[in-house]
C-alpha cells in the first residue's frame, strides 16, 4: 500500500472513484438496455458494459443448458449415428481453446455470410448477413433500405459471436455432466419404470432425470460461473462488455487500480449471486 501510494503521488495520479462522475467522451458501439452517449459519465459507461455482459451471460447460460442437456442425452442414445455425432461434438469443442472458437465464429459470420443485399433468409423475416442477424420485433420487421436493413431487431456480429461461441463451448461440458448424472442412477430405476409400462423416453423424463438432477446441479453451477467469466474474452472480438469499457476508461483516466478493482468486484458479485442461487436450488432439489 505504501509503495502504491508513493508511486501514485510521484506520477501525480489522483486516487479514488471521483472520476466516475466525469464525462466519458467516447462512444459505445452497442448497448443492450441502457441509452448512452459520449457526453454521459464513466459510471454510466461501465453500467452499459455490465448490462452487455449480463445480456451475453444470462442468455448464454440458457442456451448452453438446453444444448448441453440435449447433447448429453444424445450420447446415451441407442442410435449409433446420433451417439457418435454427439461424442464427436463434445471431444472437438472441449479440446479446442475457447478463444480460438470465438475467432472461428467471428470469421464465419463476418467473412462467410453474405452482405445485406444477398442476405440468407432461413425463416420468414429472419435475415443472416455479415452485418448481423436481423429478425422482426413486436413493433416492426426488418426491411432492406440501401445497403442495410432497418427496423426490427438485430444481433450484431460481435454479440452473436460471443453468445454462440460461449454457449457451444460450455454446452460441451454440460453434456458430460448430464451424461454422468444419468449414468449415476442405478439400473434398477430403469427396470422399475419399464415394469410399470413406461417407455424409455417416459422413464427418462419421469423417473431417471428427476433423480439425476441432484447429481447434475452442483457441477452445473461451476459451468455457469465459467461461462460468465469467459464473457470477458469479448474484448478480443470488439464486443463492448464490462472489461472492454473498463480498459478504455483506465486508458483515458489512468485509474488502473480503481478500474481493476471495479472489474473484480463486479465479477465477484455476479459469481457469488449465481453460486447462491444454484446452492438454493440444489438444496430445494435435494429436499424433494
Amino acid at each position: 500500500m505504501h509503495n502504491t501510494v508513493s508511486n501514485l503521488e510521484d506520477r501525480r495520479i489522483a486516487s479514488g472513484f471521483s472520476f466516475l462522475q466525469r464525462e466519458a467522451g467516447f462512444e459505445i458501439g452497442e448497448s443492450a438496455f441502457l441509452r448512452y452517449s459520449a457526453s454521459d459519465s464513466y459510471l454510466r459507461a461501465l453500467a452499459v458494459g455490465l448490462t452487455n455482459t449480463l445480456a451475453v451471460s444470462l442468455v448464454g447460460i440458457l442456451l448452453a443448458t438446453v444444448l448441453g442437456t440435449a447433447v448429453g442425452l444424445f450420447r446415451l442414445s441407442k442410435n449409433f449415428l446420433l451417439r457418435t455425432l454427439a461424442a464427436g461434438y463434445v471431444e472437438l469443442v472441449r479440446n479446442t481453446p475457447v478463444l480460438v472458437q470465438l475467432f472461428f465464429w467471428y470469421a464465419l459470420i463476418t467473412e462467410v455470410l453474405p452482405h445485406p443485399r444477398s442476405a440468407l433468409e432461413p425463416l420468414p423475416g429472419v435475415f443472416l448477413t455479415n452485418r448481423g442477424i436481423f429478425y422482426p420485433s413486436f413493433e416492426s420487421a426488418p426491411v432492406l433500405q440501401g445497403f442495410n436493413f432497418t427496423g426490427g431487431m438485430v444481433l450484431t456480429p460481435e454479440y452473436a459471436t460471443l453468445l454462440l461461441g460461449l454457449s457451444i463451448y460450455t454446452a460441451s461440458f454440460i453434456a458430460e455432466i448430464v451424461r454422468a448424472g444419468v449414468l449415476a442412477i442405478g439400473r434398477g430405476q430403469w427396470d422399475a419404470a419399464h415394469a410399470v409400462g413406461l417407455q424409455r423416453g417416459q422413464a427418462l423424463r419421469h423417473v431417471v432425470l428427476p433423480q439425476a438432477v441432484r447429481v447434475i446441479v452442483p457441477p452445473l453451477a461451476s459451468q455457469y460461473l465459467n461461462l460468465t467469466k469467459n464473457s470477458s474474452l469479448a474484448v478480443a472480438i470488439g464486443y463492448p462488455d464490462l472489461v472492454s469499457i473498463a480498459n478504455t476508461t483506465m486508458n483515458q483516466t489512468g485509474q488502473a487500480i480503481e478500474g481493476v478493482a471495479i472489474i473484480m468486484a463486479v465479477y465477484l458479485t455476479i459469481s457469488l449471486s449465481i453460486s447462491a442461487f444454484m446452492n438454493w436450488y440444489n438444496a430445494r432439489v435435494t429436499r424433494r
